[in-house]
């Protein structure tokens, strides 16, 4: 009988086991792994919904958003915001912004609001917008640099009379289902959340002003949910080996929406160079250079020089896209020898530390008013770069693909690498000593003889 209660109670102890074990896994199944980075794990777009006075019947609010983001721009076309209602309430004004529908207003009739729309859709005004219709930080076309590459350049804010909401902390209900396109689709935006209020410094910084209800939501960005492929490659080269490893074949995926198209194209010759992407085409289909790899993006690492105490790579961006220029881009490195750069030709740099004591990403982007566009598939459709390194004589080395990036990003989304196997390979030394040998022996033998 005992040894049957130690069977029941061991059968017991396993049937806990995999139900924990079940339950874990359905954790790590509904988790939202995909948005995490672990290059920039706290990287995030945060939306602030500042009330600073009440009106008739709704108030004026702030709108400002942060992208918090160390290396992921948001570019041209910009970014578009919405949200839904929890009410009835309608825009009646807007400064710094505008609403791309106005919507059914048909109710009202004197005073004609700017949106009555149930769910708007609000984008950025462009540069040179009136002066009466501009607020601070805005005008830019949606264009935000990351936080890591310029902080000032990295907020937007608009300003808007909201009616027909309610006039106290009471009354007023948080707007649900936001939503952020950057310019595309990749961010998912978290619940608004009342926070404390805000605190704002005066134009002249002496006195500070308060916030009457304020609200944050988060959105973060998650590669999968922008691309079913990647939308770059990776291709390597040494000067110890003639062998060119190229982006792999479809890294961008062949059987996707992109049209593409030779040199010679006449196609090339209707695309309208002045206005290759607009506002209202958020995701214009790519028109892209015939390659094996048919990706918009090749970013070229070629090991140029071996010298005692450093050694030196060229680093090259071309773009195959006849359709978009990159503005204000960027490049994200990982490799164990950047904690020893030395210096950086043609491009800025800077060491990215997400976990502070790791100094192996860094990264890249142009100088301002020199390289800082990538210009579409062209003559003129890259930028290059080399960087010199200190050697760390402890871990330094040219085999095994050491001196090849461990992963490469580009505008935030991660690059498709080479398999390892085909990497350009060290020539083995130990192998042309038999054959030195065997020449001097022939050589030697001749003489004799």
């Amino acid at each position: 009988m005992e040894f049957d209660n130690g069977k029941q109670h061991q059968s017991g102890k396993f049937r806990e086991l995999k139900l924990v074990a079940f339950f874990a896994l359905c954790l790590i199944l509904i988790s939202p792994a995909e948005a995490f980075d672990p290059l920039d794990p706290t990287g995030n777009v945060t939306i602030r919904w500042d009330i600073m006075s009440w009106t008739s019947d709704g108030y004026m609010a702030t709108v400002t958003l942060f992208n918090f983001q160390l290396y992921r721009n948001i570019m041209n076309p910009g970014w578009t915001l919405g949200w839904t209602w929890a009410k009835k309430e309608i825009i009646w004004a807007m400064m710094g912004a505008q609403a791309t529908e106005q919507g059914d207003c048909a109710k009202f009739k004197i005073k004609i609001p700017h949106s009555c729309k149930r769910s708007p859709q609000v984008v950025d005004l462009l540069p040179g917008a009136s002066f009466n219709m501009q607020y601070t930080n805005c005008c830019k076309g949606g264009v935000l640099t990351s936080w890591g590459q310029d902080p000032s350049g990295a907020v937007a804010a608009f300003q808007m009379g909201v009616g027909l909401s309610g006039r106290s902390n009471k009354t007023v209900k948080l707007p649900t289902d936001f939503k952020l396109l950057g310019p595309g689709p990749g961010y998912s935006c978290g619940p608004a959340k009342r926070v404390p209020s805000t605190v704002i410094l005066t134009d002249d910084r002496r006195r500070k002003a308060q916030a009457l209800m304020s609200w944050n939501v988060t959105c973060t960005y998650s590669q999968f949910l922008a691309y079913k492929n990647p939308s770059c490659c990776v291709s390597l080269s040494t000067f110890y080996n003639d062998q060119v490893t190229a982006c792999p074949t479809c890294a961008c995926g062949c059987q996707n929406n992109a049209t593409c198209v030779t040199k010679e194209s006449k196609i090339l010759k209707e695309v309208d160079g002045n206005n290759k992407t607009r506002k209202s085409d958020i995701t214009p289909k790519p028109l892209l250079q015939c390659t094996r790899h048919l990706c918009p993006i090749r970013v070229h690492w070629h090991i140029k020089d071996n010298y005692k105490d450093y050694w030196r790579v060229k680093i090259a961006i071309i773009n195959f896209n006849y359709r978009l220029n990159y503005t204000q881009w960027g490049l994200v490195v990982q490799h164990p020898n950047l904690n020893n750069v030395t210096q950086v030709y043609s491009f800025e740099y800077m060491p990215l530390l997400p976990y502070q004591a790791i100094n192996d990403t860094g990264m890249f982007y142009g100088l301002k008013y020199y390289n800082d566009l990538l210009m579409e598939a062209g003559a003129k459709g890259n930028v290059q770069s080399e960087v010199l390194m200190k050697k760390d004589k402890n871990t330094f080395t040219l085999q095994q693909g050491w001196a090849f990036p461990r992963r490469v990003y580009f505008n935030g989304d991660e690059c498709m690498l080479p398999p390892p196997d085909s990497y350009p390979f060290l020539p083995n030394s130990a192998y042309r000593l038999p054959i030195i040998s065997i020449t001097v022996y022939v050589i030697f033998a001749s003489v004799f003889m």
